[in-house]
């Protein structure tokens, strides 16, 4: 006699495990860490490695006090502390960034139930909150390469943007040799982890592409540059790596598309109206919160046993 077997739901499972995808992130944002560490040098290559040492001992130390499984060798807390530190500019004091990915690792994930519970991307989390405490020693941007005399603060493109003056040759821009984080700054490498992440299907296109092009049509009909606008700051960093994140955003095609166009219309509107230069922080924030509810009203619902009038017709 054939046995049936009964299972709990998922019935149909992929070959991908959290450890598989984490390390597809990770292997993605090696260009832009790296091409941070040569712009800005051995404090860049401090702030990552105390910003990744901090979340995994933060994770570890949480969840053995707590008595929870050890949860580490999934590779989360490296993205997160990874996230952290090239959402920060390199002149940015080591505790401050310890700081930021304490909070991001145990208040914003471990106190919510750890990964998969989490409501909000905790990196985001971390940088917003050590951004609005500290907000002077969090706002120095150096120019790629400047050491010495020469290591004085720059101003942001999106600051050079928001204040009419100049821009430099767009080149610059596309590679970076501007004021910002870490990671924000080359968008080349940006763009080369994000297309490897959609290749290896670790990420859909669908967030990113109605996030990018949201923002640069507002820009552009509210007299902006919109060019300028998309390579500069952070936004292909939060894009492609944070508003992607698989526990804080919607999982249905319609959700994506709505969440990136929301962070779009957010981002262009705190960019462009807002005291501060940024917007995609906050914006991807507010859309985290609005996930459960995105995804209420476009999941696809289903009746078993009811067939439509059209295929009864057609004697389907």
């Amino acid at each position: 006699m054939e046995k049936l077997v009964v299972s709990a739901a998922p019935h149909i499972k992929s070959g991908n495990s959290t450890t598989k995808v984490m390390l597809s992130v990770i292997l993605a944002l090696l260009p832009t860490t790296v091409v941070g560490c040569i712009y800005y040098g051995l404090n860049a290559v401090l702030m990552v490695l105390v910003a990744v040492l901090t979340a995994v001992v933060s994770e570890y130390a949480y969840q053995k006090i707590m008595h929870i499984k050890l949860k580490i060798d999934d590779l989360s807390a490296v993205v997160t502390g990874l996230l952290v530190a090239l959402n920060l500019p390199s002149t940015t004091p080591l505790w401050i960034v310890a700081l930021a990915s304490f909070i991001a690792i145990v208040i914003a994930k471990q106190l919510f139930g750890g990964i998969g519970y989490n409501f909000a991307n905790p990196a985001i989390v971390g940088r917003i909150v050590v951004t609005l405490c500290f907000t002077e020693a969090t706002s120095n941007y150096l120019l790629p390469f400047a050491s010495g005399v020469d290591a004085v603060s720059s101003p942001t493109m999106l600051t050079q943007i928001s204040s009419g003056a100049q821009l430099p040759e767009f080149w610059k821009v596309f590679l970076g040799l501007q004021g910002g984080t870490i990671g924000e700054v080359c968008s080349l490498a940006l763009i080369a982890g994000g297309v490897y992440l959609v290749l290896n299907k670790t990420i859909s296109a669908a967030i990113p592409l109605s996030y990018i092009g949201t923002t640069f049509v507002l820009t552009a009909l509210l007299g902006h540059n919109p060019v300028y606008s998309i390579f500069s700051g952070g936004l292909l960093l939060g894009a492609i790596f944070m508003a992607t994140d698989y526990v804080t955003s919607p999982i249905t095609f319609k959700g994506k598309i709505i969440f990136g166009i929301g962070c779009g219309v957010i981002t262009a509107l705190i960019r462009i109206y807002g005291s501060n230069a940024e917007g995609v922080s906050y914006a991807i924030l507010f859309m985290n919160v609005l996930t459960p509810l995105i995804e209420r009203y476009t999941m696809r619902r289903t009746r078993f046993g009811k067939y439509s009038k059209k295929k009864e017709a057609k004697g389907q």
